[in-house]
């Protein structure tokens, strides 16, 4: 895992812990928390000082509830703090331990820590299973913290807004950078720029060395042998380097080109009970679109998603898709990976991925290829082909789903928060694949950063059925929100100070009229968004040599929203003035 490594954690350190998906991070925090014994060296704590870990998979064993898991070891008067991270983190301290999800576990878990409030909190992954609100709220309590922590995150942006310090496995070696998280890429990036001079220039000098060597022999009895032992020395140190690991092969299998109209959804409506998911839901989902769904936990982001896949029916309204679907999923359960099977079994067992009569081989983009040649290409060693499931780190088990999910051809892809556990690298060619893939995406995800990079369309639901598009990522939906939300604070302080005038619809429009021009602004200004990110992407003078397909589908889109837009806004003027007439 790594080796000859000095660390010291100082007094309100602010840590991010980063490294490829099993080079060690986990095990040197544990090493850290004192769970697992090191080789070899010291772990000092000094006195009175507290270490707590957030354990990813915690023994609740002999708790009845999660609250009793969360409160042991606190004092009766610190039993509020619990309640208190309850709320933030959104677990019900009252729900058994025997039928919580390993997700409610890991919140109960961080609750405890969080309450417990050592002097150095060691943080393994602690947004996964956390909605966006769940991050915000503990984001501000990390910030607002006097304590040490170590932060391991596939969270770009949960980990630029709290760290001050970066350690770095790689390849063994764990390096320390006295500067956040951002400015991580660009400090890994030089250090892999300079092996590669140090590299090229020791390959040169060997190749140098090596022409001596042979022909000296013609020209000298003797060789020197000294320069023959320095040429072996330089062998062995370019042997000695241990070679970077590469990134996993993926490339998504496009199937046939679906309809232009993949799914349209109108006046949609759903409830569970006095529950409602949904009310009057519109959506138009075109060929090459990337929808994200985004919201709190339990609103019902995936019953939204499976009534638009025809998996749900709606309570109300309908969904037509389009033709020649090909669906693919990514399931955030990892419901398709059974546990006790080797990953060679996941794949050799998988119908639409077996080869007749090859019990080692799997069909990949309609091709044969050897099952641990295909697994090398998802950075799985020959030792791991017979291994179980089980046995895979979360990020592990991403991988190997990904490795199922991209053997088969799609036009339609479906991401259920296909961030969790994935290493930087790895998210970061996940975005470049969905960037190229031809087909349409559609994805549910709280990583706030994932969701700027890859989302041309925003659906963020809020709870009481309001479920409200808007056009490009996270980011462009909380400044379109703020728009919106302040338009309607204007709206209701000129509402108060006309009491009259509130109790009734305004004289000369409809109902229906006074609901549309109401609607109208948040649309307005989803539109103008839509065209500044166009026309931000057709200021690229190298777009049409480079991709002249894609120059045209950006062209046609522009055209389409600048005209709509115009209707639009026309059709706000127009009740404007019959509003004021009235």
């Amino acid at each position: 895992m790594f080796s000859g490594l000095d660390l010291v954690v100082q007094p309100a350190d602010r840590v991010a812990l980063v490294g490829r998906n099993g080079s060690g991070k986990s095990t040197l925090m544990k090493v850290m928390a004192g769970l697992v014994e090191a080789d070899q060296g010291d772990i000092v704590i000094p006195p009175g000082k507290s270490v707590g870990y957030m354990e990813q998979e915690p023994d609740m064993h002999g708790f009845a509830t999660l609250g009793d898991y969360a409160s042991s070891g606190l004092e009766p008067g610190e039993l509020y703090k619990v309640e208190r991270a309850g709320e933030g983190l959104k677990f019900d301290p009252e729900h058994a331990v025997e039928t919580a999800s390993g997700g409610e576990r890991r919140r109960a878990a961080l609750a405890k820590l969080m309450a417990e409030a050592p002097d150095l909190m060691l943080l393994d992954e602690p947004t996964n299973h956390l909605d966006i609100e769940a991050i915000a709220w503990l984001e501000r309590e990390l910030g607002s913290t006097r304590a040490a922590f170590v932060l391991i995150s596939h969270d770009r942006a949960f980990l630029r807004a709290l760290t001050r310090a970066t350690l770095w496995i790689d390849r063994g070696m764990v390096r320390r950078q006295e500067q956040g998280f951002a400015a991580f890429e660009s400090w890994r990036d030089k250090i892999w720029d300079e092996e590669d001079q140090q590299r090229h220039k020791l390959n040169r000098l060997i190749k140098s060395e090596a022409r001596w060597a042979v022909e000296g022999i013609s020209a000298r009895r003797k060789r020197n042998q000294g320069r023959v032992r320095a040429l072996q020395a330089l062998r062995a140190e370019r042997a000695s380097q241990i070679k970077r690991q590469g990134s996993a092969a993926m490339a998504l299998e496009s199937g046939p080109k679906s309809g232009r109209k993949v799914i349209e959804s109108k006046g949609v409506c759903k409830a569970f009970g006095s529950q409602q998911i949904v009310r009057n839901f519109d959506l138009l989902v075109q060929r090459g679109d990337r929808v994200a769904f985004v919201g709190p936990n339990g609103v019902g982001k995936t019953t939204l998603l499976k009534m638009l896949l025809g998996q749900v029916d709606p309570d109300e309204g309908s969904v037509m898709l389009g033709t020649n679907l090909e669906v693919a999923v990514f399931d955030q359960a990892r419901a398709q990976l059974d546990p006790e099977m080797s990953l060679w079994d996941s794949l050799t067992g998988d119908p639409e991925m077996r080869v007749s009569g090859k019990a080692d081989q799997v069909m990949v983009g309609g091709q044969p290829k050897h099952v641990v040649g295909y697994l090398k290409e998802f950075l799985f060693d020959d030792a791991q082909a017979r291994a179980a499931v089980k046995s895979l780190s979360g990020g592990e088990k991403a991988r190997l789903l990904l490795a199922k999910l991209m053997a088969k051809s799609s036009n339609l892809l479906v991401l259920d928060e296909p961030t969790n556990d994935l290493d930087v690298e790895t998210l970061d060619l996940l975005q470049e694949l969905l960037d190229d893939y031809d087909g349409t995406v559609m994805l549910v995800s709280h990583d706030r950063d994932f969701l700027d990079r890859v989302a041309t369309t925003t659906i963020a639901m809020e709870g009481n059925g309001q479920a409200t598009v808007y056009a490009g990522g996270w980011s462009d939906y909380i400044a379109q929100r703020g728009d919106v939300d302040q338009k309607k604070e204007n709206i209701t302080k000129a509402s108060k100070s006309k009491v009259k005038q509130e109790a009734k619809p305004k004289a000369g429009l409809s109902f229906s009229e006074k609901h549309r021009l109401e609607k109208l602004p948040a649309e307005i200004a989803r539109l103008e968004a839509e065209i500044a990110k166009l026309e931000e992407l057709m200021s690229d003078p190298e777009l049409f040599a480079r991709e002249p397909v894609k120059f045209r589908k950006a062209t046609d889109a522009l055209v389409e929203r600048q005209t709509k837009l115009s209707a639009v806004e026309e059709e706000w003027l127009i009740l404007e003035e019959k509003a004021e007439a009235g």
